[in-house]
């Protein structure tokens, strides 16, 4: 559009004015601000604005005015930080529909994003504007139906796998992974049972091994089709995620390949070794194996919130345990050096065998300062008396120090979990009454 040449250009962002000169406005650091200088009309303009004044030659733009004034200290300063009181998706909204991207933040404002981003499973993309995002979000560039269709069948499956209260297609697939979990979990606590070795008839030995008897076996079987089915459901996982490197490094991803590895390392030592007995020493990685597969109970995070909420306040709260844990073992050096002095090292007659050494003490220690008191070791003399009393009271307090941090993440992260999955409800009971 010709502006005029002298006439400046008003952008109205949320009720605050900015002026500009034309040759200003042409190479502007904002993509969706230098794009007002390349329209031939007015309905090019109301493509990339909200609503024009021609009059008086103002832009009217219905979008954050805090938001933007950060903007434009980025423009004019070369850094760009968060506004203050507001979310951090909300800011990256409006990054986003001016023409920023993430790494045009300061690098401590992109790890704040990607901690917000990553906690609540947000993902945006380049090619996928979030909603509500005007002009460009409102207009997608025209394509093919069919890549379209595509693109949101992929998107509708990512939501079936990944969020269990998306749809009823995805309660249905969680709750048949939940019985896989549990079935395999039974199968593999019953396995243990001296009743169940005898009614199959397998030695111990036997028991580790996956001979092609054992297949055939009932608990063989099951295990066999708990395996496929969690090995089908990774696959598809893996093929329909966005980003390849980022699935793999989720902790739950690993938590499943960790679970799922062992029992084709089992069938693959099994084929190698066969009946060689100069090999049966494997036995032993077998079972330890076949026993790594507890770990599928952890994937039963993916389908509640209370398992979820304590993954996610761990890792919040890294800094704090690892505080506590310095904390017990600073009073755990102390304490286990004076006990063993005082019950073994000084000459007082009575010498306490139990604590013939710190490294030895160091258990006594341990179970003091949590209260448990197994009583398997205990201070026989007045001076290893009085430290124990000491060293309770103080674990009890070491313990409680950093308890209050840790329990108010626990509760935020409980709150903002809690929030999402009735979001997801929400969007569920829609697809009822559709």
């Amino acid at each position: 559009m010709n502006f005029g040449r002298g006439r400046s250009v008003v952008l109205n962002v949320g009720g605050t004015r900015y002026s500009f000169s034309r040759e200003v406005l042409k190479d502007f650091p904002l993509r969706r601000v230098s794009r007002l200088h390349g329209c031939l009309s007015e309905q090019d303009v109301l493509e990339v604005c909200d609503d024009y004044d021609r009059e008086r030659n103002e832009f009217f733009f219905d979008r954050h005015s805090e938001a933007f004034g950060f903007i434009l200290l980025y423009v004019r300063h070369g850094h760009l930080r968060f506004a203050p009181h507001m979310c951090e998706l909300s800011f990256y909204n409006e990054m986003i529909y001016w023409g920023l991207e993430c790494s045009h933040l300061d690098y401590c404002c992109q790890r704040r994003l990607d901690d917000r981003m990553s906690d609540t499973y947000t993902c945006y993309s380049a090619d996928e504007p979030p909603a509500g995002d005007g002009g460009e979000g409102t207009r997608p560039p025209a394509e093919p139906p069919p890549a379209a269709e595509g693109r949101k069948w992929l998107e509708r499956m990512r939501r079936t796998f990944e969020e269990p209260t998306s749809s009823v297609a995805a309660q249905i697939l969680a709750t048949v992974s939940i019985l896989f979990v549990i079935v395999s979990m039974v199968v593999l606590c019953a396995s243990t049972l001296p009743e169940w070795r005898a009614a199959e008839n397998r030695s111990v030995e036997e028991q580790s091994r996956y001979t092609a008897d054992s297949v055939r076996e009932p608990s063989g079987i099951i295990e066999a089709i708990c395996i496929g089915w969690f090995t089908a459901e990774c696959i598809v996982r893996f093929i329909i995620s966005k980003n390849k490197c980022e699935f793999v490094k989720r902790p739950l991803n690993i938590i499943d390949l960790l679970a799922i590895t062992p029992y084709y390392i089992s069938v693959l030592m099994t084929v190698f070794t066969g009946e060689n007995s100069q090999l049966q020493r494997a036995g032993v990685t077998l079972r330890v194996l076949r026993m790594m597969r507890i770990f599928w109970v952890i994937k039963l995070a993916r389908h509640f919130i209370g398992l979820q909420t304590l993954g996610l306040t761990l890792k919040r709260c890294y800094r704090e345990m690892v505080m506590l844990l310095v904390f017990i073992c600073v009073a755990m050096a102390i304490f286990s050096a004076l006990s063993q002095l005082l019950e073994n090292g000084l000459d007082l007659g009575i010498k306490n065998k139990d604590f013939a050494s710190i490294p030895a003490a160091c258990w006594w220690v341990i179970i003091s300062m949590t209260t448990v008191g197994y009583g398997d070791m205990c201070p026989i003399t007045v001076p290893g008396r009085i430290l124990g009393g000491i060293c309770v009271v103080s674990g009890i307090v070491l313990l409680a120090l950093p308890i209050t941090f840790i329990y108010h993440s626990f509760v935020q992260c409980y709150h903002e979990l809690k929030f999402r999955s009735a979001r997801y409800s929400r969007s569920l009971s829609a697809e009822f009454l559709n």
